[in-house]
């Protein structure tokens, strides 16, 4: 069942064009960078900066499926143009390669020969799930390198599988031309994967020279036990000793398919090398003039850094240096939302304020939070947890990109939801109606999201907030679970160890009173609740009367006691529904609401049921022989509406429901 499910959201992640991409130039390309990696003014992609001993690295945003529903590894293509240039004649800094990996966490990679890719310690180790083709320019013996102008294969390890020295076999002559990677010229590679055939091909040549039909490499390379269900494509590059500058002009990807062309009329220029006159000329006409000015220079360069400082100044403790990767600067942030501008503000929730940003490198949108830490009381633990919740990636999530801290202020950092919070289009008359083969899209996003938290990411997670306003809508109306402040995370096999009721009333399952105790149950209870505020279009808890409350579950029960179930499914529907899609949710969510915990399904069973692939057990006339409310009221919950106070004041606001437009 899961590999159907994993097959089907491949179908719809390639439907929506994900799995290829294409930049001519990288000024608009949304790309996740770190390290040295930057994009220049005109669009170059900038891995190394001529800084020594310093690595950059450009992913795809998004981690790819390489596997098909059989299990076979999918085939792949793509080209990229890239220029080597070297500030020290016939010396380089180790090369550039094109890379797919299982994990974009490459912090203990080392920027010498292992290209920023490995290091020394896990070199060869099957675990790395890593395939690389370097264009390597430095001849390393450690690593059984050919020379210092070679093309590898490289499965794990820098210890190439195959390798070739730079050059192209020209059509014409089908003699080799040798290529010398460092001459500062651009070049283009193609890198050809067949699945079937389980055969890799790497074709290098001078820019707009067509590509040669006889492949430079072209070795046999099983991939069955590298590639996992999802990875990350990436291209890295590594400086070492030498001051060097690694660029690449354009990039395209595709899986199942032939890599769409690069259109070099788009590409952006290089820059211009400079030519060196003699160390006289350059003292006799530069030396008069930096004498008069250098004074007036150093003194301007203090003061712009003193003032600098002061504006951009964040607090970095010792302890969150391991925490590198999800840091993000104040400078980058400040910058994003135009100086936290009013005009860039998307609301106010919790304890914070959220803006709308544009990262200035990469141009990704994001939603940047600003709320308060008047102590640094578990702080440490906070920020590991953090940390922890933005190792998520379903596309049903909402990702949390990382954290900034600065004085008094703590930043949180996410992708960015532009259609807003499903509780404003269930229940503001004035936005648009969401139909209903949209709703149920939505519910099962959510759904999967949940299953991913309880049973398929490393550890459990109890979310304890799941609610409509915590479900946030991408471009294409998929939902999203956010909000994960008051998410517990622990050990598979152990207790969660949670004592304090938490949540929102109205979807705190019954037995958290008693106990106090969160499980993947009681946020099952909260689905259940969702599940028929989406169908029904009420909230859980509605004031009826000036001396009576009306309990959506309950009400929904009575309905269908009374065989009149699909009259409460939200009017403004019309008839634009399924009535079989209707009944079976409104049913669903009912038995998710189970006043007895191990009556409600696992979200397993729930996602196997909303796909057709189990049917959804009888519901018997005894199923609800106590009213929610009565329940509700016995357990003492009567007293106990969730606004919850400064004791749970941090962690309630870690993620807002303003991570959207309003």
């Amino acid at each position: 069942m899961l590999t159907s499910f994993f097959f089907l959201l491949l179908l719809v992640i390639t439907a929506s064009g994900e799995d290829e991409f294409t930049f001519n130039g990288f000024n608009s390309a949304n790309l996740s960078l770190d390290g040295s990696a930057s994009i220049t003014n005109n669009g170059l992609l900038e891995l190394t900066n001529a800084t020594q001993m310093v690595s950059g690295h450009a992913f795809h945003r998004l981690p790819l499926h390489f596997r098909s529903q059989t299990g076979k590894t999918i085939s792949f293509s793509t080209t990229f143009v890239f220029a080597i240039l070297s500030e020290t004649s016939n010396l380089s800094g180790h090369g550039i390669s094109f890379f797919v990996s299982r994990t974009c966490d490459l912090s203990t990679a080392l920027p010498t020969q292992y290209l920023g890719l490995l290091n020394v310690d896990n070199d060869g180790n099957p675990a790395n799930h890593i395939l690389a083709v370097e264009l390597d320019t430095v001849q390393n013996p450690e690593l059984q390198d050919i020379d210092d102008n070679h093309v590898g294969i490289d499965v794990n390890s820098l210890k190439s599988i195959d390798s070739h020295g730079a050059g192209y076999y020209e059509d014409s002559t089908r003699f080799l031309r040798n290529l010398s990677l460092t001459s500062g010229q651009p070049m283009q590679v193609w890198i050809d994967f067949d699945g079937e055939e389980t055969k890799l091909n790497v074709t290098l040549s001078p820019l707009k020279l067509p590509k040669p039909s006889r492949p430079l490499l072209s070795s046999t390379v099983d991939l069955s036990s590298l590639m996992l269900d999802t990875m990350h494509v990436g291209i890295s590059s590594s400086t070492g000793s030498f001051r060097t500058r690694h660029y690449i002009l354009g990039w395209s990807f595709k899986k199942n398919g032939v890599a769409k062309p690069l259109d070099y009329d788009k590409l952006p220029s290089l820059p211009v090398s400079k030519t060196k006159g003699s160390s006289s000329e350059v003292l006799a006409t530069s030396l008069p003039v930096a004498s008069c000015s250098f004074v007036l220079l150093i003194v301007a360069s203090t003061a712009i850094v003193i003032r600098r400082r002061i504006k951009y100044a964040e607090l970095l403790e010792d302890w969150e240096l391991k925490y590198g990767p999800h840091r993000f600067s104040y400078k980058d942030l400040y910058e994003a939302t135009k100086g936290f501008k009013e005009s860039q503000l998307l609301g106010m929730g919790g304890f914070g304020r959220v803006y709308k940003g544009v990262l200035p490198t990469s141009k990704m949108e994001i939603a940047v939070k600003k709320i308060s830490h008047g102590s640094t009381q578990g702080l440490r633990e906070f920020v590991a947890e953090i940390v922890s919740i933005g190792q998520f990636h379903h596309r049903n999530l909402v990702q949390l990109l990382g954290y900034c801290r600065r004085k008094g202020e703590f930043l949180l950092v996410y992708d960015f939801m532009p259609n807003g919070s499903l509780d404003k289009l269930l229940h503001d008359c004035t936005k648009t109606t969401l139909n209903w083969a949209q709703r149920f899209q939505i519910i099962k996003g959510v759904a999967s999201g949940l299953l991913y938290l309880h049973e398929d990411w490393e550890q459990v997670v109890i979310h304890r907030d799941i609610k409509a306003s915590n479900v946030l809508l991408d471009r294409d109306f998929n939902g999203r679970l956010g909000d994960f402040g008051l998410a517990r995370l622990y050990d598979r096999g152990t207790d969660p160890q949670t004592t304090r009721v938490v949540g929102t009333m109205g979807y705190l399952a019954p037995e958290l009173a008693i106990s106090g105790k969160a499980t993947t149950s009681t946020d099952v209870f909260a689905f259940g609740t969702f599940l028929l505020e989406v169908v029904c279009g009420r909230r859980p808890i509605a004031t009826h009367s000036e001396c009576e409350d009306l309990v959506l579950v309950e009400w929904v029960y009575e309905n269908w006691r009374r065989g009149s179930l699909i009259d409460t499914m939200d009017s403004r529907l019309r008839d634009e529904y399924r009535d079989h899609e209707v009944e079976l949710v409104l049913k669903l969510g009912l038995l998710c609401s189970h006043p007895i915990p191990e009556s409600r399904p696992s979200m397993r069973r729930v996602m196997q049921i909303l796909d057709g692939d189990a049917q959804l057990p009888e519901l018997l006339p005894s199923f609800l022989s106590l009213s929610s409310l009565s329940l509700y009221r016995s357990a003492g919950f009567d007293n106990y509406i969730m606004s919850f106070n400064s004791s749970a004041a941090l962690h309630s606001s870690v993620i807002s429901d303003f991570v959207c437009e309003n």
